[in-house]
């Protein structure tokens, strides 16, 4: 059995700039966003090179944040990014959903 990756962001101080960055123009299609524990539901229009720029924030948060698990689905009327992590990541969860609100 594979050990659970730890709790914790590996991204450096010096990449952060650019993330929340990317994570500023994401916010920009918000459409809603819902977190309930570890869980998150963020919604998106489906405007041009949005799921692109979705795609490369999952991708980046994945290897940063391994310990979540992050799911990119077209509907027909958004784009769903489904956020979950483990128990004690709560607070990860909602600061990541806070900064693709603002």
């Amino acid at each position: 059995m594979t050990p659970e990756p730890p709790i914790a962001c590996t991204l450096s101080g010096a990449e952060r700039p650019a993330r929340r960055a990317e994570m500023t123009v994401i916010a920009r299609d918000l459409v809603s966003a819902e977190t309930h524990a570890a869980h998150a539901v963020v919604r998106l229009r489906p405007a041009a090179g949005t799921r692109e720029r979705v795609a490369a924030f999952v991708a980046a948060e994945s290897r940063c944040c391994a310990f979540l698990r992050m799911q990119l689905r077209e509907d027909p009327d958004a784009l769903t990014l489904t956020i979950d992590g483990p128990a004690g990541s709560e607070p990860v969860v909602r600061e990541l959903v806070a900064a693709l609100e603002r």
